[in-house]
């Protein structure tokens, strides 16, 4: 019960910050994915790398670092001083000569498997790092500002997960991939994709936002990769054997156990938007 409690509150929380951070303005929105992009950040490289040695704790700054700059140059690139051209170039290049810093750490901080932490630290741009920064791209059209769909996709993910664990808990006696994650079933996520399906449907209806076909194709993307991205996360936990992301969310393990779906199908849903757009 005293479990349950917890795990409510948290959640709590959790909307409010969520809420007031999509819809109170631009800067809010991007403080708030700023700080949830780094929190996911340092959680995965936690997990991935070492950290018993001054050097290795620099390692891991130094890769929050990297990973976070996809997301900060598409921000800025968003903001007033992406009215020039030119500026957008610039801050693009200077995107590569990052990742090669971390070649440069590596060679001097005398670690045994240099090419492994230089993999680990690019790997957390890619995983991370651009998923979150095509939230921008989502969000900005031009000089106009709408997080709808952001929250319409953040919606979807949510009810899509709570589907597949209320549905699984009832129903759920096929495993869907024991190997990766013994407690997802076939019935479970059967039932998320119902829930996403149905919520998609009346959230297109409340909000007015999209057509009704365009929220029927973000919750099949929603239903699939968001359900892939789980299972990836899934693979990386067990693949280090660690049982959650981190501690910062009572009840609710880490950022990333939270986000793992949502930055998975970010891609795919990302480009459905602006093709559509």
């Amino acid at each position: 019960m005293k479990g349950l409690t917890r795990r409510a509150i948290t959640a709590v929380i959790f909307v409010i910050i969520m809420m007031t951070g999509l819809f109170l303005g631009r800067m809010s929105f991007f403080l708030l994915f700023a700080i949830i992009t780094t929190l996911c950040l340092w959680e995965y490289l936690n997990m991935v790398l070492h950290h018993n040695t001054r050097r290795d704790w620099i390692r891991i700054f130094l890769g929050v670092a990297f990973g976070l700059t996809p997301f900060m140059l598409a921000a800025i690139m968003h903001f007033a001083l992406a009215d020039n051209d030119q500026f957008v170039i610039i801050t693009s290049v200077l995107f590569f000569p990052l990742i090669f810093l971390a070649f440069i750490y590596e060679l001097f901080a005398g670690a045994e498997k240099p090419f492994q932490n230089v993999a680990y630290i690019v790997l957390g741009m890619v995983y991370i790092g651009a998923p979150f920064s095509l939230l921008n791209f989502i969000a900005f059209n031009g000089k106009g500002f709408n997080v709808w769909p952001i929250f319409g996709l953040l919606l979807l993910t949510w009810m899509n997960d709570t589907g597949a664990y209320l549905v699984g808990s009832w129903l759920g006696k096929t495993p869907l991939l024991p190997r990766i994650s013994p407690k997802k079933t076939w019935e479970g996520t059967l039932g998320g994709v119902a829930v996403t399906f149905g919520v998609a449907y009346l959230f297109c209806a409340i909000s007015g936002e999209l057509r009704l076909v365009d929220w029927m194709v973000l919750a099949l993307i929603v239903s699939v990769f968001g359900s892939i991205g789980d299972l990836i996360e899934s693979m990386l936990k067990r693949s280090i054997a660690a049982k959650d992301s981190g501690t910062l969310l009572p009840g609710h393990g880490g950022v990333l156990d939270r986000f793992d779906a949502f930055i998975f199908l970010l891609p795919f849903a990302a480009a459905y938007l602006l093709y559509i757009r």
